[in-house]
Formats: C-alpha cells, structure tokens, sequence
C-alpha cells in the first residue's frame, strides 16, 4: 500500500537518466519537426507531390503495430507493479514481437520507394523523410534491444521495476515520434 501511494504521489517512472536521454531526443527531433514546417511552407507543391508517392497504407499499420506494441508495454509495466511477472513476462514478448513488425514493414515500404528512384538526393521531401524515418527506424531498433533487457530481467526472481518502467518510458517516447512523423510525413496536405 504505501509503494502505491509513493507511485500516485508524483513517482517518475524509470530512470532519471532514461527521462534526460528522452527529453534530449524530443528536443533534436523537435528541431527537424520546425525545420521541416519551415521548408515545406516554401514549396507546398513540392512536398504535398512528393508525399503522394509514400505508401500511407504500410504507415497506417506501422502506427497501429507501435501503439498496439505500446498497449502490451504499458499492460506488462501495470502487471510488473501488480507483482504478475509472468502476465508482464508474456506482455512484453507481446511487444517485443510487434515492435519488430516495424522494421520489417518499414523494409517493404522503403525498397520499392528507393527502387523507384525516390532517394534522399531525389528532392528536399525525400531528404527529410529518409533522415527522420531513419533515426526513428534506428530508435526503434534500440527500443527492442531495451526490451529484450527487460524481458531477460522479468525472468530473474527479483525483477527490477526501474528496469520496467526505464524500458517503457523509452518505447513510449518511439511511439510517440512515430504519431507526429505519421502525421507530418504522410496525413498533413
């Protein structure tokens, strides 16, 4: 009772450390959110052309499998509180494996785009959607290394909830870049 009331009485999930690097990585991704508002204000036809070329239905399923993903994380973090490590164990295998549909899917959107022709030297649209869907891509890839690290650590008799909670807030923080990326790159007109 009284680690819940410490948790509702303004606890920060996870590691200190991990909030720094996610609050830096918000700030650096927030900067190419500005530069890429600014530039695609100079030449709407340009962009709006160029996005009409991206396959919004591979980024629509890439969306739902990252908050699906998302859901099984903050589900297996709420049965690790609960002290259900086999519930949260199984949950983020759940995620683990879902997340790992968007680098796969990502595969199958970028070959027929760069095949096509369409490369970041193709035009300014493309540059920025290469960089940014790139660095996301990569922090997706590190999300699932961080997960696997959570996965070992729930299997241990004595799991680490700053671990859980560490590992959740980073995945979170991939899914939320992934909703404006989504949003800028491929819904905005």
């Amino acid at each position: 009772m009284t680690a819940r009331k410490t948790h509702r009485g303004g606890h920060l999930p996870g590691e200190s450390s991990m909030w720094f690097f996610v609050i830096g990585d918000l700030l650096i991704f927030g900067v190419y959110f500005v530069v890429y508002m600014y530039y695609r204000g100079q030449d709407q036809d340009l962009f709006l052309h160029s996005q009409a070329k991206l396959n919004l239905t591979i980024g629509a399923v890439n969306t739902v499998v990252l908050l699906t993903s998302s859901l099984f994380v903050a589900l297996g973090t709420a049965a690790a509180r609960a002290g259900k490590t086999t519930d949260a164990y199984r949950l983020f295998w759940l995620a683990l494996a879902g997340g790992a549909l968007f680098p796969a899917l990502k595969a199958f959107e970028y070959i027929p785009e760069i095949t096509a022709g369409l490369t970041p030297g193709t035009n300014l649209f493309f540059m920025f959607y290469y960089v940014m869907t790139g660095m996301h891509l990569c922090h997706v890839l590190l999300g699932l290394v961080i997960l696997g690290f959570v996965i070992r650590d729930l299997r241990s008799p004595a799991p680490r909830m700053s671990l859980v909670e560490t590992g959740a807030t980073y995945w979170h923080m991939v899914d939320l870049l992934w909703l404006v990326l989504f949003a800028l790159l491929y819904l905005m007109r």
